[in-house]
């Protein structure tokens, strides 16, 4: 196993899913708090999961455009390590989050063309780290998790940002080495790419995914 693999499962519902997502290596498990998502959770659902996360295993919180009042109703309530902000937030925004929190936050940045990546370099300046993620297509309903990938040679030599990044959209089991490959990245994010339905996850395909990714 290549231990600067780290990956995290996202949009985690239940406490087998937690389990499965914690013992076959996760690094990171993600909580969905976006009404609209299948894998929605609310706060006290979550303290439940986030109670069984075994220590050294980070607990992020995706909240999309959240007002102050959205984070106190989830941080009251959730042991959270990261708060992962995949709405339009602006820098100021995850600047301002970031100090009332007091938490580490990860922007999620879509991606479509070489345009979009000026943005990367824009929220290396107030964030703790980025997901690179594949933009979703106009009018979509969720932000992410849509299980669209982008063309990852858009990514190829510019492993080198100023902040840790984590590389999402459309991966599963079978392409996840593949883009690691092509884009250099060495933290993964995956949430529909290991379901067997919306908002269940396949504890098989986190094992496989988590496998792929470490073993290449």
């Amino acid at each position: 196993m290549s231990p600067d693999i780290r990956v995290k499962i996202c949009g985690l519902t239940a406490a087998d899913q937690v389990e499965a997502a914690v013992a076959a290596g996760a690094a990171y498990v993600g909580f969905v708090f976006f009404p609209k998502s299948p894998r929605n959770v609310d706060p006290a659902q979550a303290a439940t999961l986030a109670a069984d996360v075994a220590p050294g295993v980070a607990k992020v919180g995706l909240m999309v455009n959240p007002s102050d009042a959205d984070l106190d109703r989830v941080l009251s309530a959730v042991p959270l390590d990261m708060v992962q902000l995949h709405g339009a937030e602006t820098p100021a925004r995850v600047a301002e989050v970031r100090a009332a929190t007091g938490l580490p936050v990860m922007k999620a940045i879509g991606i479509y063309d070489a345009e979009d990546l000026d943005k990367i370099d824009l929220y290396s300046d107030v964030a703790d780290q980025l997901l690179i993620d594949a933009k979703p297509p106009k009018n979509a309903d969720l932000p992410g998790g849509n299980g669209l990938a982008f063309d990852w040679r858009l990514l190829a030599g510019r492993k080198y940002w100023r902040k840790p990044w984590m590389l999402a959209g459309g991966l599963t089991p079978d392409n996840v080495a593949e883009a690691i490959r092509m884009t250099g990245a060495r933290q993964l994010d995956v949430s529909s790419g290991v379901e067997s339905a919306p908002g269940v996850k396949d504890p098989a395909r986190v094992a496989a995914f988590i496998q792929a990714a470490t073993l290449g």
